[in-house]
This record gives C-alpha cells, sequence and structure tokens, in this order.
C-alpha cells in the first residue's frame, strides 16, 4: 500500500513536470534556432530508515532534440543557417555557448552578436571594421567591402562545432552546451546557408499527442491514488473492528 502511494505520487509528479517541458516547446514553437528539450525521467531512491524499496521518479529537461527546422529564406546578408549538423558558438559568461541561431546583428562598435550575445570566430569575438557590403560564405568565412573600395576583403571566420544530441544540454540561459562542460571542436565540415534562417525543430502535432497522453497518465494516477486510498481506508476498519 505504502509502495503504491509512492509509485502513483512519483509518477504524477512526472507528469506534471513533463507537461512544463512540452508547454515551453510549444511557446517556442517560432523561435528561430530552438531546439526542442525532451523528457529524461530517471530513478530515485527515497532517503531514510525502512524506504530502501522506495524510488521517485526524477524528470529534467536536459536532453535536446538534434532534429532540424524548416529553412526560409530571408535574403538579408547576416542571416545564415546551418546545413545539417552544427552549432554557431557565442560568448558566455567568460567561456562559450553554443547556438543554431543565425539572426546576427552588428552593433555601433561593429560587433557581431545574435540575440544580445557576442559571435565568436577564430580569434574570439568577432567586430567588424566599417563595410559597404557584407557576405558570410558556406564555410562560415566574412568578407567585407571596406568603404571606397572594389575587391571583398576576409576579416574572419565564424567558429563552428558539431556534437552529438546525446552530449548537449542547455544551460540556464537556453544556450546549448556540452553535458561535461568542455567546449566542442571546430568542424571545418560544417557548411552554411546565406540569406537563410532556420526556424524552431518543435512539432507542434508531436507536443500536442504528447501533452495529450500525459493528460490520460495524470487521470490513470489519480484513479490509482483513490484505490490506494480506498484500500488504506479498507485497511483501517479492519484494525478498528
Amino acid at each position: 500500500m505504502d509502495a503504491l502511494i509512492y509509485t502513483v505520487m512519483s509518477s504524477a509528479e512526472r507528469a506534471l513536470k513533463a507537461q512544463q517541458v512540452h508547454a515551453n516547446n510549444l511557446a517556442n514553437l517560432d523561435t528561430g534556432g530552438f531546439r526542442a528539450d525532451l523528457e529524461l525521467a530517471t530513478s530515485q531512491a527515497v532517503g531514510g530508515y525502512g524506504y530502501d524499496s522506495r524510488h521517485m521518479s526524477q524528470l529534467q529537461a536536459n536532453a535536446v532534440s538534434g532534429g532540424e527546422g524548416v529553412m526560409r529564406q530571408t535574403g538579408r546578408d547576416l542571416d545564415v543557417a546551418i546545413v545539417g549538423d552544427g552549432l554557431f558558438a557565442v560568448e558566455w559568461q567568460g567561456g562559450e555557448a553554443y547556438t543554431r541561431s543565425g539572426n546576427f546583428s552588428v552593433d555601433g562598435e561593429g560587433a557581431l552578436t545574435v540575440n544580445g550575445r557576442p559571435v565568436l570566430g577564430d580569434g574570439g569575438p568577432i567586430v567588424l571594421p566599417p563595410y559597404t557590403s557584407l557576405s558570410i560564405g558556406v564555410d562560415g568565412t566574412i568578407s567585407i567591402l571596406p568603404p571606397g573600395q572594389n575587391d571583398m576583403q576576409q576579416v574572419d571566420r565564424l567558429r563552428l562545432v558539431r556534437g552529438e544530441a546525446a552530449a548537449l544540454t542547455k544551460n540556464e540561459a537556453g544556450l546549448i552546451v556540452a553535458r561535461d562542460g568542455a567546449e566542442l571542436a571546430v568542424d571545418d565540415t560544417v557548411t552554411l546557408r546565406s540569406g537563410h534562417l532556420e526556424g524552431s525543430n518543435v512539432s507542434a502535432i508531436g507536443e500536442m499527442v504528447a501533452t495529450m497522453n500525459l493528460n490520460r497518465d495524470f487521470e490513470i494516477q489519480m484513479r490509482l491514488y483513490k484505490a490506494a486510498d480506498d484500500m488504506a481506508e479498507a485497511g483501517n476498519r479492519l484494525m478498528r473492528d
């Protein structure tokens, strides 16, 4: 009886937290470059004497979907999308983190940023000199046309990395990082498509189906909880009699 209550309570809590994961995915359906979170549940022992046979589930949204989002053409020079696997590197708390979002901007000091964070190149954060035209090549090279000149000049190259989806997670800012905290190695095989942006890889239908299944699971857990309560009450009546 006691073990059943632990099982029901743990399962219901897991369903509620999983709902939060899927709700966050749906909220980012239109967020460019967003990678859907995956729910992972693990077993956690209950502390204290006499609880060796009791276990609780622990759910964390610490896995990242490796699927690709839909690519759309924008024609903007500072918009780039990664073809296949790969990630852009951005500066984060003295180190680096990663993103699939390629809607770059240039601030007043010439720094290349994405969502307000400095974009990293071969030599660190990319700072562009004055230019009248800009292009980003398929390999991440950034070329500009300086004022008063006729030839494009290469000024830097985007730091493009690759990592296995199973080895990646998200930090508190929603940026992608390696699960072990190490920096990902540069991969020269990562290719880009200029003038395009990648959308979210969230499947609205998939998230809705998962949400409905979780609703059914929660209803079942509540019925089991009522059954456990009824059995406990029946046991109390037998003791009183």
